[in-house]
């Protein structure tokens, strides 16, 4: 190739470029560009996530592949308006609403994870002070993404030349077609907004219901369905609608742990039992770590087959299922030193047997 072919391919003079040499330097122009973007973009956000703000953060964050792909989406049109003036005029039209296409979903990308960035923000004790419920703040984000995503389709249905009457006069008709259709997820979807509006439990609690074998701790609400981790680490499924029809126990949000123990001592120690009794209450009344102001009971209850029977009722302090089994312990450890202490027997299954002989 001589100087006047290459001057001719590089539009030098009065001459124009030719079209293969402006296609590899736009895409060279735009890997470029993207790869100084890409780059800028990740240490400005290495750089603000050291402030103590987060929200700055958060915008460079959900902002950095939507201008990415915003940066290549340009050079994708350049180069596509470049076969247009040297192949086919009349994909003119496709090239502008591909270019309104794409800057709407650029736009409800770019909104989508600002909303999912906040959502995480609110809910990490690391970022706020006064972190937002995860329950809230979930069905919240769900609501809002779920707009931006409503809001985009019905932008990009009107850039393609659809009337917004007529397709909403379309979802109102076949919105009952649909709603026949689609009843159980209708049901799955308002179940899963009652549970958000009324919060009878939120993720991270722990939930049984006395109607259905349904007992774990709360990993996850969807608009469908809940997912709850079993005791044995088991995920459980559970549709919504379910929790409109069936009793639901919450657990997590007892004030306190009951104590509720019936012991028996032996009828040979029934001279002790009302010094027993007055001393495990007395106990009890000075354990660091019952409730005292709650109910607290110990009295002789009932005479048993082979035992005197006592009862013990009381609270403790503390919520916590392993605490909890620590202090009971404790308790009962107590009420056996009483017992012994006053030279008595816990009482154990007994019979007697009496023999009467025969006169002669």
């Amino acid at each position: 190739m001589n100087w006047q072919d290459l001057q001719t391919y590089l539009g030098l003079g009065n001459t124009q470029m030719h079209w293969a040499i402006q296609l590899c330097i736009v895409s060279f122009t735009t890997f470029l560009t993207s790869y100084i973007v890409k780059r800028t973009l990740k240490r400005l956000e290495l750089q603000l996530s050291k402030t103590k703000t987060p929200w700055d953060h958060i915008l460079i964050k959900a902002a950095r592949r939507p201008l990415i792909a915003f940066i290549w989406l340009i050079g994708l049109i350049i180069i596509a308006e470049i076969f247009r003036t040297k192949f086919d005029d009349r994909i003119h039209d496709i090239i502008s609403l591909c270019r309104e296409v794409g800057i709407i979903a650029l736009m409800s990308w770019f909104l989508w994870r600002c909303i999912k960035g906040v959502e995480h923000i609110l809910t990490s004790p690391d970022k706020v002070k006064k972190t937002v419920d995860i329950t809230t703040a979930s069905a919240v984000s769900k609501l809002l993404r779920a707009s931006v995503v409503i809001i985009g389709i019905l932008i990009v249905m009107q850039s393609l030349g659809y009337s917004m009457s007529g397709v909403l006069a379309f979802g109102g008709v076949g919105g009952i077609a649909v709603g026949f259709a689609a009843k159980d997820l209708l049901a799955n979807f308002f179940g899963g907004l009652m549970i958000y509006l009324d919060r009878p439990f939120a993720v991270g609690d722990w939930v049984r219901s006395p109607d259905q074998d349904i007992e774990g701790t709360v990993e996850n609400i969807g608009w469908r369905q809940t997912r709850i981790r079993t005791f044995d680490k088991r995920p459980l499924y559970v549709p919504n609608a379910t929790f409109s029809t069936i009793s639901v126990e919450n657990p997590s949000r007892m004030t306190n742990r009951r104590i509720k123990e019936t012991i028996g001592v032996r009828y040979d120690d029934a001279d002790k039992l009302s010094t027993i009794v007055d001393k495990i209450k007395q106990m009890i009344e000075a354990h660091p770590e019952l409730d005292t102001n709650q109910i607290y009971m110990v009295n002789f209850n009932q005479f048993g087959p082979s035992s005197l029977d006592f009862f013990i009722y009381t609270f403790t302090k503390t919520v916590d299922w392993r605490t909890y089994h620590k202090v009971k312990q404790d308790v009962l450890f107590k009420v056996m030193d009483i017992i012994t202490n006053e030279g008595a027997e816990i009482a154990f299954p007994t019979q007697t047997l009496h023999i009467q002989k025969d006169s002669e």
